[in-house]
């Protein structure tokens, strides 16, 4: 029998053991697949208007990929060679030289990373043309039907994927040279000290995660801490704060938890809960840094999937607020203006819902009590034209101004950022004409179309009909009209004809222009979060089955003196559930913290596509849980 027959025969019989990993490399291995294939497919990026975006955005998460797979295979691979040490050392003890011995371990690893190589490009050429439909979908766009496999994507994934094997392999032939005999027949022998709680250190973990919410939670412009170290500097404290807080956190506090459940009598000397909180106890240090990672990854994955998700919830949204008419322009030719009513009175599916036509004045105001940026252009309206448009777009809200009083429409208004209008007085010239007006209201909101004209300020009818006495005004017609997110036909046509002096603004075109670029990431990093989660759902699976192969004998035991089957059970599933419950916990706490920064700054409601992302990879960890609860049963009590 040749090393490579041993190495096919162990393959076979480690297969279970091996199972995860297989498919999460597989995955791993589509989706990068997928990724390049969409970089290099010409008739996707001539698609879209911004094909140099879609290109670049598909080579910075191909990279991103290809550097978390590689270390995903590297930190696999410690785990199952933890697990085979013993083998190993057996083939050493009956005479296999040890050069023999890596090329054996060399060819298992080699041979597992091709045959997951050719399947998963295989199922990548097969699934590319559907993931490619979901791609032009969440984009907005129609389905493409004449999709082709790239070749270039082809090379460029078995070269990556090579690498990556090739490096693995060497990884699991230097096995044997790096530990003594001795050290691999102990291998599963070799127990922890009991951990010593440090509460300095337990209390640092604490105050150094509570430092780096606190700053992230801050005000970007008012605060102080960001404007003192900069906005270069200040995510880096962060990001240093969180990770060190949280790895000290599972070295440290957690032990104090399970010191203190080692106390309650009652509770550790029911049933074998003594051998479930010993057993965590034991490992919790030798844990921490996986349970580091894997905290800082689900965060990491969260905070990256919500933001994407949330923008692509929002678009529709954001799209009203800069565009709350359908069409909009500036009227410089009534000719034109006659066009474009006949235009859009003549589509059947786009019924106008209203339309009008809003005189306004643009004139510099004298900032300096608002900014102190000095003269600033901006758009008057009368309060009678506010209250006609705000009633059109059903906003339940009018205006009732008198002498020179004035209202700002500020669509972008943020706390802490934009001015404070009301009790702000401003003035402005209109030719020999000099006025002053003073906010007394101030609405987030605009009922004009933020690309036509300035910011917008309401000023009394009264006021309004003195200044067009001095300054001839500006007619805007405004329209809305049904279906306006499938107006692309419509819209351009409309814009075939219009002058650029017009302004024309419009709400598909924001809309689609937004819905694919919150497509392109929401799709993107779905994928990059399932690689990332299915990475860190396998790196506990692993991990706690090599715990299991190690706590076989000791659960053998515990049914020889009469513990039930179920009692293990119980006892198999706590002791997984502590190990699954506080990584994603805290990957929960500090991407919350993250998105309520994001919402804070941006000034949104990110609560329920946030709560949408959560719970979905909350359920897929859950599944991993249970998982990992039957895998580990079945390896305890498999008998000899």
């Amino acid at each position: 029998m040749t090393l490579f027959n041993i190495a096919q025969k162990n393959m076979k019989n480690n297969f279970s053991n091996y199972f995860l990993y297989f498919a999460s490399m597989i995955f791993s291995i589509v989706i990068y697949f997928t990724f390049v294939s969409l970089k290099y497919d010409k008739t996707i990026l001539a698609t879209s208007e911004g094909s140099p975006k879609i290109s670049a955005a598909f080579s910075a998460a191909s990279v991103v990929l290809m550097i978390f797979v590689a270390i995903f295979i590297w930190y696999s691979n410690s785990f199952f060679t933890r697990k085979r040490k013993k083998e190993v050392a057996l083939y050493s003890l009956l005479g296999v030289r040890k050069k023999q011995i890596g090329k054996m371990l060399f060819y298992e690893n080699f041979t597992l990373g091709i045959i997951a190589l050719a399947i998963g490009i295989a199922l990548g050429s097969i699934l590319s043309k559907y993931f490619v439909s979901l791609l032009m979908k969440v984009m907005g766009h129609d389905t493409l039907v004449n999709f082709s496999v790239s070749f270039a994507a082809i090379v460029n994934t078995i070269i990556v994927f090579m690498i990556i094997t090739l490096f693995t392999s060497f990884q699991g032939y230097r096995v044997i040279y790096r530990f003594k005999l001795i050290d691999l027949f102990q291998a599963e022998k070799q127990g922890e000290p009991e951990p010593k709680a440090s509460f300095f250190l337990a209390l640092l973990s604490i105050l150094l995660i509570g430092i780096g919410y606190w700053i992230a939670l801050q005000n970007l412009v008012t605060s102080s801490i960001w404007k003192t170290l900069g906005m270069a500097i200040t995510p880096l404290i962060i990001l240093a704060t969180v990770i060190i807080g949280t790895y000290l956190l599972f070295n440290s506090v957690t032990v104090y938890l399970l010191k203190l459940a080692k106390k309650n009598k009652k509770s550790y000397w029911n049933g074998i809960n003594i051998i479930g909180i010993s057993q965590l106890l034991y490992r919790i240090k030798g844990n921490a840094r996986t349970l580091t990672i894997i905290a800082v990854l689900s965060a990491t994955t969260l905070s990256a999937v919500g933001t994407s998700y949330s923008s692509y919830y929002n678009n529709r949204h954001n799209t009203q607020i800069a565009n709350p008419n359908s069409f909009m322009f500036t009227v410089t030719d009534n000719t034109v203006s006659n066009k474009v009513k006949e235009t859009i009175s003549n589509d059947i599916d786009h019924q106008i819902m209203y339309h009008e036509t809003i005189p306004t004045i643009e004139v510099n105001v004298d900032t300096t009590n608002l900014y102190n940026y000095g003269d600033m252009p901006y758009t008057l309206i009368s309060a009678s034209d506010f209250n006609k448009l705000a009633n059109n777009q059903n906003r339940k809200d009018s205006l009732s101004l008198k002498g020179n009083q004035a209202t700002a429409l500020d669509a972008a208004y943020m706390e802490g950022y934009s001015p404070k209008y009301i009790g702000t007085e401003v003035s402005f010239k209109v030719n020999e004409f000099e006025q002053k007006i003073a906010f007394t209201d101030l609405k987030k909101y605009s009922v004009l179309n933020s690309n036509t004209v300035f910011n917008v300020i309401v000023v009394s009818d009264e006021l309004f009909t003195e200044l067009v006495k001095v300054a001839p005004p500006l007619d805007m017609e405004v329209y809305k009209i049904k279906n306006e997110d499938d107006a692309e036909k419509l819209t351009n046509e409309i814009k075939s004809f219009l002058p650029d002096e017009a302004k024309f603004s419009n709400f598909y075109s924001d809309y689609s222009s937004g819905l694919e670029t919150s497509g392109l990431m929401i799709f993107m990093s779905g994928f990059l979060g399932l690689v990332f989660l299915a990475a860190t759902g396998s790196i506990i699976y692993f991990k706690q089955l090599t715990e299991a192969t190690s706590d076989k004998g000791r659960y053998e035991i515990l049914l020889k003196i009469g513990v039930k089957k179920k009692e293990i059970y119980k006892s198999i599933a706590k002791q997984n559930l502590f190990i699954f419950a506080i990584p994603l916990l805290a990957g929960i706490a500090h991407s919350a913290v993250a998105l309520t920064a994001l919402s804070n700054l941006l000034q949104t409601n990110l609560v329920v596509p946030v709560a949408i992302c959560i719970g979905v990879y909350t359920g897929v960890y859950i599944i991993y849980y249970f998982l990992t609860v039957k895998t580990y049963y079945k390896i305890v009590l498999k008998t000899k």
